[in-house]
């Protein structure tokens, strides 16, 4: 990464900053419009024009098809984040200084008991040389202040703390403009912002718990200018609602887990028609072939090029049709993301042999074999066991929010109409990581999920669950649909079997990821791991899945009893006083993983759907003897 700027005489220059992040994190923690800490400086992670350097080309057609209908394009590329190169300067990722305010370290009581640890606050134009002087001309270091000020719609800016300290209150007068000494005054140990002032040596004071008032029509904090910072000073946009009117600004600590919601979109890469034509045309694509618009060109750069020995063994004419192909955006896939995955994972073949070609995507369906007589009562309501030798998963960000994440639908989706903040002024192309790896997948039979849910139990379960999801739903105002009883009940197993897998894999909890389908195909679930940059992996789940009927009935022994219940058997996800209302028979003891491994960041959770609970005994897909 590196810092923006100004040189002595005004003008931008760059500065070489310490900071390395993997690429697979700048899509997911550290991607444009992100807040980070470097050593010495607190910064913005730019937009997509502030990321240079050689651009890595990632290919996948059915999510650039996705990424080109909701970005209404003829097509989208994706390509790697950059990396910084030791002999070009300008190669990596850019990052600006934010913000602007800081608070010195230098300490003074104040207060009639003296109880307030009081610190300078200021503007880095009352910096000199980077630091602030006392009345006794004292160098004292700095630190970045550590509230900003942001809307939802993204935009975020530096808080005007001289107009908050002095604004007066809804229908007063305005305040006379005042140039005194800031100061942020804090007392206790808590944080609290109700501990927290900011006061003004003319006597002015206002502690930030005001900020979070929202009976205040003045907005405490101002209206949203629409600051885009990480797009370019310059790049502010009109701020409004869905009434047309701006959003308040609200206040946030920079180092906030709701400070920063990667929007991201994957895939599982599935067998292509002239699979191979596609991957040797991806080695040479945007170098060479992109540009080509007539067969006669293309023919002439064959020639020329002598990087195309792997491209050459094709037809002209088919490499051709593939160049106009891929310039039309593809063909339309009208099936969603999840969809065409579970129809590939369903048609496996038996496997005849463990030899493993060098395929991005290798599965195989497990012959049936003889089990115990516990397992194979477990094992009876599965339709199939899918060992998942290779596989390659391409995750592409396209967004971001603050306050509230906004993840994909169920069926692997973004909502067309979701909010998001851009990542570039001009998003002609999207950041993307590739993942190598390996899983299981385990099919339901169908007759045993339509069974199951025409239970009263199940109905009556269903409906509490709907009764939590609604209001958090209005609060949210989010378009999503409740995703139905099957997928929470899958979901939920989903999370027993990665805690119980994780035993034996070889792998930890926190690297095993889900993918839950529920389809008219079938329904399922896909337990796999993967790692950027690295092609293999060790195979402990692939040998979980020769197993997996062990590991499925110790997933159901570990949920029917949890260390907090009858808590959290009995809790229910209408009730207003907690306030979980996407949690049904769920809570840290029992569900709830690492949020990396969870595609609903361990949202639609129910152990009652799964198994009998000390509360809930008909609505469990397993019965008590399973």
């Amino acid at each position: 990464m590196a810092t923006k700027k100004k040189g002595p005489s005004g003008a931008p220059n760059t500065m070489r900053a310490p900071g390395q992040v993997r690429r697979s994190q700048m899509l997911t923690t550290y991607g444009p419009g992100a807040m980070v800490d470097l050593p010495d400086h607190a910064v913005i992670v730019g937009g997509l024009e502030f990321w240079n350097g050689p651009k890595q080309s990632v290919r996948e057609e059915r999510l650039q098809q996705k990424l080109a209908a909701m970005f209404k394009r003829k097509s989208v590329e994706l390509f790697a984040p950059p990396v910084a190169e030791q002999d070009d300067a300008s190669a990596g990722v850019k990052v600006l200084r934010f913000p602007q305010w800081f608070v010195a370290q230098y300490e003074d009581r104040w207060g009639e008991n003296r109880e307030f640890r009081s610190r300078p606050l200021l503007h880095a134009k009352g910096l000199v040389g980077g630091q602030y002087r006392t009345a006794e001309k004292k160098a004292v270091s700095v630190i970045p202040m550590r509230f900003v000020q942001a809307c939802p719609n993204g935009h975020i800016s530096d808080v005007d703390w001289r107009g908050f300290a002095h604004r007066a209150e809804a229908g007063a007068a305005p305040a006379a403009p005042c140039y005194r000494s800031l100061w942020l005054d804090e007392r206790g140990t808590t944080g609290d912002f109700a501990d927290i002032f900011v006061r003004c040596e003319c006597g002015k004071s206002r502690s930030l718990a005001e900020t979070t008032a929202t009976k205040d029509r003045a907005a405490p904090l101002g209206w949203c200018n629409g600051d885009r910072l990480w797009l370019g000073a310059h790049a502010r946009e009109v701020c409004h609602t869905e009434h047309g009117k701006p959003y308040p600004n609200r206040l946030l600590v920079r180092s906030a887990s709701n400070a920063y919601f990667s929007q991201t979109l994957s895939v599982i890469h599935i067998p292509e028609k002239d699979a191979a034509l596609k991957k040797a045309m991806d080695e040479v694509w945007v170098d060479y072939l992109l540009p080509v618009e007539e067969e006669a060109e293309l023919k002439f750069v064959l020639k020329q090029q002598k990087a195309f020995a792997a491209v050459g063994q094709f037809p002209t004419d088919r490499l051709f049709a593939e160049i106009q192909r891929r310039k039309a955006g593809g063909v339309g896939d009208t099936k969603s993301i999840k969809e065409a995955e579970l129809e590939t994972l369903l048609d496996q073949p038996l496997e005849l042999t463990e030899d493993v070609p060098k395929d991005d995507f290798y599965a195989v369906t497990l012959p049936p074999k003889k089990e115990t007589a516990r397992v194979a009562a477990v094992m009876s309501k599965v339709e199939k066991v899918v060992l998942v030798h290779k596989l390659r998963e391409v995750i592409a960000q396209v967004g971001f929010t603050r306050f509230d994440s906004i993840t994909a639908d169920i069926d692997g989706e973004l909502s067309l109409d979701v909010r998001m903040a851009p990542l570039a002024l001009d998003q002609t192309w999207l950041p993307a990581v590739e993942n190598h790896g390996e899983g299981v997948f385990i099919a339901f039979k169908k007759e045993a999920l339509d069974a199951w849910w025409k239970r009263p139990a199940v109905k009556a379960r269903t409906k509490s669950l709907v009764g939590g999801f609604e209001p958090w739903k209005k609060a949210k105002k989010s378009p999503m649909e409740f995703p139905g009883p099957a997928y929470v009940m899958l979901h939920s197993l989903a999370h027993l079997l990665i805690t119980s897998v994780a035993l034996e894999c070889g792998y930890s909890a926190s690297s095993i990821r889900e993918r839950i389908y529920v389809g008219k195909a079938g329904a399922g679930i896909l337990l796999y791991t993967g790692s950027a940059d690295a092609d293999g992996t060790l195979g402990g789940l692939v040998q979980v899945g020769r197993n997996i009927g062990h590991h499925l009935a110790h997933a159901l022994d570990m949920g029917r009893l949890c260390s907090n219940d009858p808590v959290c058997a009995q809790h229910q996800p209408d009730d207003n006083r907690e306030e979980r209302f996407l949690h049904g028979a769920a809570c840290h003891g029992c569900l709830l993983i690492a949020e990396p491994s969870c595609e609903r960041q361990n949202q639609f959770l129910d152990r009652a759907l799964v198994v009998p609970t000390v509360d809930e005994q008909g609505a469990a897909f397993f019965s008590e003897t399973e």
